[in-house]
């Protein structure tokens, strides 16, 4: 009889739950320390999350909100002058018996203090740079004092939510224990230490990763699962932490990782239903007849897997390279060149013919869905500054000094006056930039295509290359020129964007900031950000996203769920997703089979 069991029964008789990577994004850092280059979700949010809690938990319920629950410390409690936040943590336990406290988050602040450029949410004159003192009040309450009155609600969504508190035995460096907790001179030795136990992150091999599992540092966890795998090929096996003190513990004996290659792959295997729990349907394969993403139309899997649309309030685009060397990037720092870009890519034509149905415009930097009042009125419902139009796009460049009667449109009035192509474009340049975008999903594959096609309308060449995933995002990721990466790329696409909290414009186009992707650089969007992270007004919040808007800093394309899960009908405790892209597998558990 046992023979005769199909997998998903012998996985809900063993208690294993195998989930379905998207293609190219092995987990590439265990430190929670991401850097910019690897900072993601698959990492952060599908991986070390797992393992190592942070000091707040978004998402409760599907809802944009913080889950106090589930999060390692209180609701801050603040002075009456606005400008001092007091946090408690709870004393939930780390798995060799260390009480999770205020050193721990010291820990992690002093570390933010020292290597801030290092951390992939880390923008420069905000956390910690805005603080005029942190302190431990006492073994679980910290204090964080802010150079003036901010929005509470950003600093909660936005700054606390960044810290992850790493326990004292990660405090040591390779001569023995340390102590970064109190004294942050000793930060940059701990940092070096730790980042060597990672290994390189962004090097392609999984050899250093095989690793993780026995480190006698990653093995120091405080969330519901530890790490017990993690193979050559990146298949991942967490189990259940057995000293987990925290609410929901895991009902699952083993959660499964397993690495993907292509979509194609994984719809092969989600069709033989023999290996995978937790998968997706590709784009382009399901079908939204209402047109409501939020919602799973019919299944061609059947009944087998029930779909689940993940939904989260996020953004797509692709980053534009404000730093490129070349005539790319002199193209690049003008406007009305990004704004013919963005006016030749068709979201809805992606939106209703490549997605299905499943996808939907993105024309600013506040997510679209949920529908909030956090969207501009301007460009509220479908309503964009610069909407599709190849038309208009020729226009644009025939008015700056370009003859786009020919594809590649030329350069014939160069200069820096009106109606002329602007600095370092000189006469005879033909309008030509590189696309890069990752290889493996036949859907964005589809819609470079016809934007390529559209551009050439207005007589912009687009010349496309398929990339791996994790070697785009490393090479083409935010950062300035180095000997080592000349960051000569000029437009980069990963099928993806940004995962917001509280959607305030710092991480992303700040001057400086740390997953600023286009190395954008504009003082009059700075000040416009900084309004936003000082008041409540909404007005500061429309002001904003209108002005980035119309200045085109990345390409918008159209947004789409994350994934179209596939779960499997006899697993329970999947929904409601998380609109922020966090997992709860410790939730998760099989219905027992009818007549057992």
């Amino acid at each position: 009889m046992d023979q005769q069991l199909t997998s998903a029964a012998r996985s809900a008789q063993d208690g294993v739950a195998t989930w379905a990577c998207l293609p190219g994004f092995p987990p590439a850092v265990i430190f929670p320390f991401t850097p910019p280059e690897r900072y993601g979700m698959r990492s952060t949010y599908e991986f070390q999350m797992l393992m190592y809690r942070p000091l707040y938990w978004i998402g409760r319920d599907g809802k944009l909100e913080i889950d106090f629950d589930l999060s390692l410390a209180d609701e801050p409690e603040w002075s009456e002058d606005g400008l001092t936040a007091t946090v408690r943590i709870k004393p939930w336990k780390w798995s060799n018996g260390e009480t999770v406290c205020a050193d721990n988050v010291i820990f992690w602040v002093n570390m933010l203090a020292r290597k801030g450029p290092r951390f992939g949410a880390y923008v420069e004159g905000l956390f910690p740079d805005n603080l005029v003192s942190y302190a431990k009040v006492d073994e679980q309450t910290v204090s964080f004092t802010f150079d003036q009155v901010y929005s509470q609600y950003w600093v909660l969504m936005n700054q606390l939510t960044m810290i992850t508190p790493m326990p004292k035995a990660w405090d040591r460096t390779a001569d023995g224990p340390a102590d970064a907790s109190h004294d942050i001179e000793q930060v940059e030795a701990v940092f070096d230490y730790l980042l060597a136990h990672n290994g390189s992150p962004t090097a392609e091999s999984n050899a250093h990763r095989m690793l993780w599992p026995q480190s006698p540092i990653w093995s120091v966890v405080n969330g519901p699962w530890k790490l017990t795998e993690f193979t050559a090929e990146g298949a991942v096996t967490f189990v259940p932490n057995e000293h987990y003190s925290g609410p929901n513990p895991a009902r699952l004996a083993e959660f499964r990782q397993l690495p993907i290659e292509t979509d194609e792959q994984e719809y092969e295997l989600l069709q033989q239903g023999d290996s995978i729990q937790i998968g997706y349907l590709p784009m382009g394969l399901g079908k939204q007849p209402s047109g409501d993403p939020t919602v799973g139309g019919p299944n061609p899997l059947g009944d087998r897997y029930d779909l689940v649309p993940q939904v989260l309030f996020s953004l797509h685009f692709m980053a534009l390279n404000f730093y490129n060397p070349n005539i790319a990037g002199k193209l690049i720092h003008q406007p009305y060149i990004r704004q013919a870009l963005q006016s030749c890519l068709d979201q809805d034509y992606g939106s209703r013919e490549i997605y299905q149905g499943y996808g939907w415009r993105q024309d600013g930097p506040v997510p679209s869905l949920p529908d909030s009042d956090l969207i501009s009125p301007r460009l509220r419902n479908g309503k964009a500054i610069w909407p599709f139009d190849p038309d208009r796009a020729r226009e644009l460049l025939e008015a700056n000094g370009w003859d786009a009667s020919v594809s590649p449109a030329v350069c014939v009035r160069p200069g820096t006056g009106p109606g002329e192509a602007g600095e370092g474009i000189p006469a005879g340049t033909r309008l030509s930039l590189s696309l890069r975008y990752i290889e493996g999903r036949p859907a964005l594959t589809r819609l470079m295509e016809q934007f390529r096609a559209d551009a050439g309308k207005a007589g912009i060449e687009l010349r496309l290359s398929e990339i791996y995933a994790s070697v785009l995002v490393a090479q083409d990721g935010p950062g300035a020129p180095t000997p080592e990466n000349p960051r000569t790329w000029e437009l980069s696409c990963w099928n993806g964007g940004w995962v917001y909290n509280h959607p305030t414009g710092e991480n992303l186009f700040q001057s400086g900031a740390a997953c600023n992707f286009s190395n954008y650089r504009d003082a009059r969007a700075d000040e416009l950000i900084a309004r936003t992270v000082t008041t409540d007004d909404p007005q500061a919040l429309y002001e904003y996203q209108e002005y980035i808007s119309e200045q085109a800093p990345v390409l918008y394309t159209p947004n789409f769920p994350r994934r179209l899960f596939e779960v499997a009908a006899n697993l329970r405790g999947f929904t409601p997703v998380n609109p922020y892209g966090l997992i709860n597998p410790e939730n998760w558990y099989y219905a027992e089979e009818e007549g057992s």
